[in-house]
């Protein structure tokens, strides 16, 4: 039988997008930010699904047969210090356990699989969680650490992603290949960092303090990335940060080809 070949670039690649459990008018609800899902269906070129946080609810098998790549989305909230065995931190701290039991135990399987992966803020904490990494709740704290956080909330929301400190980028990277260069200027908007990273985790970035902002999978053939960043808000005017969603999209087309090529000769 002749393998089945998509007619590119009418039939997109499939990418789950992480959502929120949020409440919306007292209903329990699920939500990804809009800048993601542009990012995906504009610099990706990709088409975005909104994963609901339904824990076990959530079928891997299903998922590995059905999409071509996961966003891992940045959060207001945090990953539940428990799943790194950190004790419960005095300060009030937004969790979501809901989404941390969606995403936690599906990583492992789509990174095995062969899934690409972008995960950025959260995302990026969330995997740093599956490699058997731990968090600092409060990086700014640290002595000589640069204050990550967003600053003035009453500025306008799109000011809040303009870039706010540089990036020393490692030689030889993929995101070194992404900027064209081993430097960059880049929004960070985070409280929380890496205190250690995860087994197999390989730097790709650090920001001046040393702190490890870009990270991927050492042994995944596949395209993963995890940025502490926020890419999804600058596609329109950085052309570094549109690369990171265009390679990110081209990974997905690659997996889709395969994906479908295999279906179609089963």
């Amino acid at each position: 039988m002749k393998p089945f070949t998509p007619d590119f670039p009418v039939l997109r690649p499939m990418v789950a997008v992480a959502s929120d459990r949020i409440e919306r008018h007292g209903h329990p609800s699920h939500a990804a930010t809009h800048g993601y899902l542009r990012a995906v269906a504009k610099a990706a070129q990709a088409m975005p699904l909104v994963l609901p946080a339904l824990g076990d609810a959530l079928d891997a098998d299903t998922l590995i047969a059905s999409i071509d790549g996961i966003l891992l989305t940045g959060s207001p909230s945090n990953v539940d210090p428990a799943r790194y065995g950190a004790p419960k931190p005095h300060a009030p701290m937004l969790l979501d356990r809901d989404r941390d039991a969606a995403i936690l135990p599906l990583l492992p399987r789509l990174i095995d699989a062969g899934v690409p992966v972008l995960g950025i803020c959260r995302g990026f904490q969330e995997l740093n969680v599956v490699f058997g990494g731990t968090l600092n709740p409060a990086v700014h704290e640290l002595p000589g650490a640069l204050d990550h956080r967003e600053g003035d909330h009453g500025r306008p929301i799109e000011r809040w992603y303009d870039d706010s400190h540089a990036l020393h980028i490692v030689p030889g990277t993929r995101l070194a290949t992404l900027a064209g260069g081993t430097h960059a200027l880049v929004n960070s908007l985070h409280h929380q960092g890496i205190e250690r990273l995860g087994q197999g985790l390989r730097v790709e970035a650090r920001a001046p303090d040393g702190l490890v902002e870009a990270f991927s999978i050492e042994a995944a053939p596949q395209f993963t990335l995890a940025v502490q960043w926020h890419p999804e808000m600058r596609i329109d005017d950085s052309p570094f940060a549109h690369a990171i969603f265009a390679a990110f999209g081209e990974a997905c087309r690659t997996r889709q080809q395969q994906r479908l090529g295999a279906t179609a000769t089963a």
